[in-house]
């Protein structure tokens, strides 16, 4: 530091190296020199302001054929003045270092991105492959990507040679660097002297191999003749979007309609046959090989055989209790009445939803504008970071906000997640406004609550708040509700007498519900008119099935807060049968480390006696009693003690459900927990852990010898099982999805929905939102797309050798079943190659199976069947296909005969299944 006697500043020679200091030191090692030289070809340098020419590709570009001709352009890219080029020295020699500039030369990667409006989106490849005179070495990222890569390329003409590695010549600097049978170490990333493999000079598939390695980049080695391509050539704009997007997919998200969860004896629903239990797989030979079907038990024992790759016709059944669902006679006619009343209440529900989306877009509503840097001031309040979810909500909020229709948001978040810090800034928002806002809470202790958290994030505000409940005496609900209509307060926090007909407001600008579906019929329909009128926004931990928000985008607005905050630990769950002994290890645990403790007691009339054991059990413990029956003030003034740490045990029913919020109570115990609903023991186990200690959750059922029924059983094991952060959101559990159904689409949906199940009503709703949008009715006599049944006469599975655990291979059937798009397939088919090697024979004509469902989709194929000998095409009745097409096949091509009204027949012999593929891909051409 300057002018610090006792710490003078060095001379620069002390501190740094001289020039000839650094060269010598670098003198034992490798080096690579960048220079702006010119190339020796390039000719010499134009004099100042003139304009530098352009050296012909042939001379900057060595490897390719000197014609000059349109392909060529296409293949190179264009010379700037002044282009770098690298000269590296392989290898050091530690007697004499070769001269600097006798290296090798390398070139940027030519332009060979895919074009996908193209007729053949590999051009641009095509075209450098017919032009370099050298090999072309083709690098992706993994062997998944290298089979997806090959069978792209495949479809297009182009067959590179599939590589392990690739061949080193010997080393130019003797040594053992290259010796026989060494290999490139593309893993390294370093260009190497890399000769192509053999082949004669016009042989492009002999000089195009494709080979895995982590490259980032391509280059030209010019003097190897040797270009190295890797997949940011190929896909420029789409590399890194995968890359990003691969992340971001959660297979947890398709277990709604997965089988993942599936156990044997568990109901399943088949679109075109109706309620049965699964059985298991099992293996078969059907005349072509070892094949496996799932085994469906329908109503009197009868037994249906489901082949693997048609799983997209089976989902779980969620919609009523597992145990009790009546089971479809198969061939009955039952299950076609029953999807029939279902698709007739699905179209009723969208089309009153749809009504209620026009209305909403029709109507002006309140653009708030809003200062950046004062919302910005008022969210460095929050204390934390965002999570993603959270902060896309917050952004979907504020622009709802600020446009100019009526907000109607639902947000959806487990409990815990970043809710309340959504709604704050909502306020913020309409109070900067000049509105007044409103938080309807469905219980005096939840308003309490929000009224502390609102308090203290406006507190440095001239924003007056007011609550209305239990809590505040005649004279001060008076006091608010003269404040409001005098438009003297701007944030009002109360219960549903927020919602009387005679609550005035100056200036309403905003409605906070908390909770909705706690509140009475008459409270939503007086909801259903404010919504007319204010923005809206809806607050619920009830898990919304995110596969309802996609189907009904664009009609409500939904956002989903998926992500746990930063630090947040999962609560550990115990289920354990009542003892003193237990009760006093878990509770000393937690007054050990200073925190709280909830006991969770059901019964008011036998809480005293449960207080006196406590006492007895645990004379440290200082404790508390919060239930629904007490005093307004009583109740008021215990969770006031018990947030402000005055006692440690808090003795209460289930008052405590929704909203308290205490971060140092981390240790809940149910006393009973075998009478508690599963979403009831979701929400009770979310008191704690709201901070980032460890919390556990204890479930006592009956003392050992007392039985608890099945169901309890399963509800029990269930809420064990979901012991990940948000994992309301991802496990299907019937009480919680039908919930959330319900408070999507209203309670009366629910009979048709336990009818047919969750999954298949979902489908239906999509189907009949999308025929309404487009101005039609749906057709109820066949209510979903169909998919068809296809049969490539080979067997197409997982087999056992490839993937031992039965259980996985089920949810990867179903993984595939679930893939709508080519791409969703093959990011599929890398991870299973990935995890477990090269498909098998079987495993490819899987692929081809999923690959032809999707493909056969918009040319209404019922069934097809391509065996050895001729191949059949069933289509549905008025199929999108122009018929003058198929007549035209017909009269043309011998081998093309009708069969009857609707099906086609082929009959040429396809042996292989790879002629078979061929021969269905130029049919489905044909008629495109």
């Amino acid at each position: 530091m300057q002018g610090d006697k006792h710490r003078p500043l060095l001379p620069p020679g002390d501190l740094f190296l001289m020039p000839d200091q650094f060269f010598g030191a670098m003198r034992p090692y490798a080096r690579v020199e960048l220079s702006g030289a010119r190339s020796p070809d390039a000719g010499p340098r134009p004099e100042s302001g003139e304009p530098a020419e352009a050296p012909d590709s042939a001379a900057l570009h060595p490897g390719y054929a000197a014609s000059s001709g349109p392909g060529m352009q296409a293949g190179a890219r264009p010379a700037r003045e002044g282009a770098r080029f690298a000269k590296a020295i392989v290898a050091p020699s530690p007697q004499t270092p070769p001269p600097v500039g006798e290296g090798l030369h390398y070139l940027p990667a030519p332009a060979v991105e895919v074009d996908r409006k193209a007729d053949n989106p590999y051009g641009r490849l095509q075209v450098h492959l017919d032009g370099f005179q050298g090999a072309t070495l083709l690098v992706a990222e993994s062997l998944g990507r290298r089979e997806t890569l090959a069978n792209a390329l495949g479809e297009y003409g182009l067959k590179p040679t599939l590589a392990e590695g690739w061949p080193l010549p010997p080393s130019p600097f003797g040594g053992g660097a290259g010796g026989e049978g060494a290999t490139v170490a593309l893993a390294k990333g370093v260009p190497s002297p890399l000769t192509p493999p053999p082949g004669g000079e016009g042989n492009t598939q002999g000089r195009f191999t494709l080979t895995t390695g982590p490259l980032a980049a391509g280059f030209i080695d010019t003097a190897a003749r040797l270009t190295v391509l890797t997949e940011t050539e190929l896909y420029a704009r789409t590399a890194a979007t995968r890359r990003h997007r691969e992340k971001r997919a959660s297979t947890a998200e398709g277990l709604l309609k997965d089988l993942a969860e599936l156990k044997i004896g568990d109901p399943v629903v088949h679109v075109q046959h109706g309620i049965a239990r699964y059985l298991g797989l099992t293996g078969m030979d059907m005349g072509v090989g070892e094949e496996e079907f799932l085994t469906l038990e329908f109503a009197g024992g009868d037994k249906l055989y489901v082949p693997v790759a048609h799983l997209h016709l089976i989902a779980r059944y969620l919609g009523g209790d597992p145990d009790a669902v009546p089971l479809h006679r198969l061939g009955s006619g039952q299950w076609e009445k029953a999807k029939r009343r279902a698709m007739e209440k699905a179209r009723d529900s969208a089309a009153e939803l749809l009504n209620l989306y026009a209305q909403r877009a029709a109507r002006e509503g309140h653009a708030f504008e809003i200062s950046p840097h004062e919302l910005d001031a008022f969210a460095a309040g929050f204390g934390f970071d965002e999570t993603p979810d959270q902060q896309a909500a917050i952004d979907a909020v504020i622009a709802d906000m600020t446009s100019g229709r009526p907000m109607d948001r639902l947000v959806c978040g487990d409990v815990g997640f970043g809710k309340t810090e959504v709604a704050l800034r909502a306020a913020f928002v309409a109070v900067s406004g000049g509105r007044q806002a409103v938080v309807l809470c469905p219980t005096t202790l939840l308003a309490e609550q929000h009224f502390q958290t609102f308090s203290d994030r406006f507190a440095d505000l001239p924003v007056r708040i007011a609550e209305l409940s239990r809590f505040r005496s005649p004279k001060e609900v008076s006091a608010a509700m003269a404040g409001l209509a005098a438009g003297q307060i701007d944030i009002v926090i109360g219960t549903h007498k927020l919602l009387q007909k005679d609550m005035v407001f100056k200036r309403l600008g905003l409605v906070i519900v908390d909770e909705e579906h706690r509140f009475g019929v008459r409270q939503k329909e007086r909801l259903k008119e404010m919504r007319a009128e204010v923005d809206v926004l809806t607050l619920t931990a009830t898990p919304i099935p995110r596969t309802m928000a996609m189907s009904l985008e664009g009609i409500r607005d939904f956002s989903v807060i998926a992500t746990a905050p930063q630090k947040r630990l999962a609560i550990k769950t115990f289920v354990q049968p009542y003892s003193a002994g237990l009760i006093r290890e878990a509770a000393l645990r937690e007054l050990k480390r200073g925190g709280q403790i909830y006991f969770l007691h059901n019964e008011v009339e036998t809480i005293g006696n449960m207080r006196e054991t406590l006492e007895k059990l645990l004379p440290e413990a200082r404790i508390g009693i919060a239930h629904g029956q007490m005093p307004e003030r009583e109740l008021e003034h215990v969770m006031r003690d018990f947030t402000h740490q005055r006692f440690n045990l808090l003795l209460c029913s289930t008052i405590i459900e929704t909203g308290i919020d205490v971060p140092t109570a981390n240790t809940i115990l149910m006393h009973r927990a075998d009478k508690f609903g599963l979403a009831q023991l979701h929400q009770l186990r979310g008191r704690v852990g709201r901070s980032h200690h460890q919390a556990y959750a204890y479930l006592l059922t009956p003392p050992d010898g007392v039985k608890v029924s099945p169901g309890a059983q399963k509800r029990l094991e269930a809420i064990q099982a979901m012991e990940e952060l948000g994992s309301g959101f991802y496990l299907a559990m019937h009480d919680l999805e039908i919930r959330g159904a319900g408070e999507v689409l209203g309670e009366s949906q629910s009979g048709e929905m336990q009818e047919v199940g969750f999954n298949l009503f979902n489908d239906m709703l999509k189907m009949a939102v999308k025929s309404l949008k487009e101005g039609r009715e749906p057709d109820m006599d066949a209510p979903l797309a169909v998919t068809a049944e296809i049969n490539l006469h080979t067997p197409a599975l997982l087999p056992e050798a490839y993937c031992e655990d039965i259980h996985e291979r089920l949810v990867l059937y179903k993984r595939l079943a679930n893939c709508e798009s080519a791409a969703e397939l093959d990011a599929l088919q890398e991870e299973l190659i990935d995890r477990f090697g090269l498909l098998p024979e079987a495993g490819e004509a899987l692929m081809a199976v999923h690959r032809l469902r999707l493909q056969t989709k918009r040319y209404g194929i019922a069934r097809l069947e391509a065996g050895p000998d001729s191949t059949s095409i069933q289509f549905i009745p008025n199929p999108p296909v122009e018929p003058m097409k198929i007549i035209k096949l017909i009269q043309t091509r011998r081998d093309y005969k009708l069969s009857g009204q609707d099906r086609l027949r082929i009959e040429r012999p396809c042996p292989t299944l790879e002629k078979r593929l061929a021969l269905v891909t130029e049919f489905l051409r044909e008629i495109g």
